[in-house]
């Protein structure tokens, strides 16, 4: 029985609570993913599976996408070996060929490396309209280091140009500040030791950067500081001014730069809580923002997906398994249901 059939029946608490035994263990279960190294596998069965799948007169979908959407992605890499060695051909390449639509986009960012499917959703980002702020900060922001070093270098790989270059030339002011600043990996990591000294002094200059000329002040403070540091920084703002700093933002900033900063804050604030409104405002489009939720899903799988649940579940008073449910439409349908697991009661 896949994973997706044995989780249905449990709540999200249970779910949880069967993860946190995992926690000093290897990161490849995780303890807050919805999906989990799948203990019985082999590559070479999955390999047979899909072959089969794909070599009949009609394509069993529900055979990919049981395999796909049940296996961890370095298992999905390890098939992906297999699939060229037992048949001397591409599993990506076979699979577009016999899907299309959102399943064929779904299926090909499942079966790419993280860093490939990051680099590319940033140079859209970037070369698109709009969604710089957005998708870009996304990415900058909520990688870890090392994730954010291979994205980058593979970035610079595929597209032969610097992730920098092109937020150099695509974006302007305050926002090319925060995405060139994060791009450069320079946060300073957490020591353990609370530094009151230092989150008065960034307050009281925010609190006085108010003239054009004081921009920087708020990306040094932004993407440099640690984020337990910056949790304190901004919990403590609305003590010290009576008000949140979101506030302060958007009387100060207008346009992509204030709506980066707002995002920022929000990733620093409940990371979980930014990706539950994310996919929330992807799912309240007239037609459902199928690549933020493939991305976000995807992308968050084997990290904090749980968290990302309850979030949703607390804000929203709807599950997000249930939102999925009655939002999305057509073949990409059960792929998103298996990332996102079970229902929320």
């Amino acid at each position: 029985m896949s994973v997706t059939h044995e989780k249905m029946g449990l709540s999200l608490t249970q779910e949880i609570l069967s993860h946190l035994g995992l926690a000093n263990k290897t990161a490849a279960w995780g303890t807050l993913g919805t999906l989990r190294t799948f203990l019985s596998f082999s590559a070479d069965k999955d390999v047979q599976r899909l072959l089969k799948a794909i070599a009949g007169q009609g394509v069993d979908r529900i055979a990919i996408l049981d395999v796909l959407t049940n296996r961890s992605r370095e298992q999905r890499q390890l098939i992906s070996r297999a699939f060229h060695e037992r048949t001397q051909q591409d599993l990506l390449k076979s699979l577009q060929a016999a899907l299309s639509g959102n399943l064929e986009r779904i299926v090909v960012a499942l079966l790419q490396p993280a860093a490939h499917l990051d680099a590319r959703e940033l140079r859209t980002a970037l070369k698109g309209s709009g969604s710089a702020e957005d998708v870009a900060l996304e990415i900058l922001a909520t990688r870890t280091p090392p994730q954010l070093q291979e994205c980058l270098a593979v970035y610079k790989h595929n597209f032969q140009v610097d992730a920098a270059e092109d937020i150099k030339s695509e974006t302007r002011g305050i926002l090319r500040d925060l995405l060139l600043a994060l791009a450069k990996g320079g946060r300073e990591a957490y020591t353990g030791i609370i530094d009151y000294n230092l989150a008065a002094q960034d307050i009281q200059a925010l609190k006085q950067a108010e003239g054009p000329s004081t921009e920087r002040t708020w990306v040094l403070v932004f993407t440099q500081r640690n984020p337990e540091h910056l949790v304190r920084v901004l919990n403590q703002y609305q003590w010290y001014t009576g008000h949140e700093l979101e506030k302060t933002v958007r009387a100060r900033f207008h346009g992509a730069a204030c709506v980066a900063l707002l995002n920022l804050a929000s990733v620093i604030r409940n990371t979980p809580l930014y990706f539950a409104d994310k996919l929330h405002q992807a799912l309240q489009e007239t037609e459902p923002n199928y690549q933020a939720l493939m991305r976000i899903l995807i992308s968050r799988s084997e990290t904090d997906l749980l968290s990302i649940r309850a979030e949703f579940r607390k804000k929203f008073g709807k599950s997000l398994y249930s939102s999925l449910q009655d939002a999305v439409k057509g073949d990409c349908r059960s792929a998103l249901l298996a990332l996102c697991r079970a229902e929320d009661l």
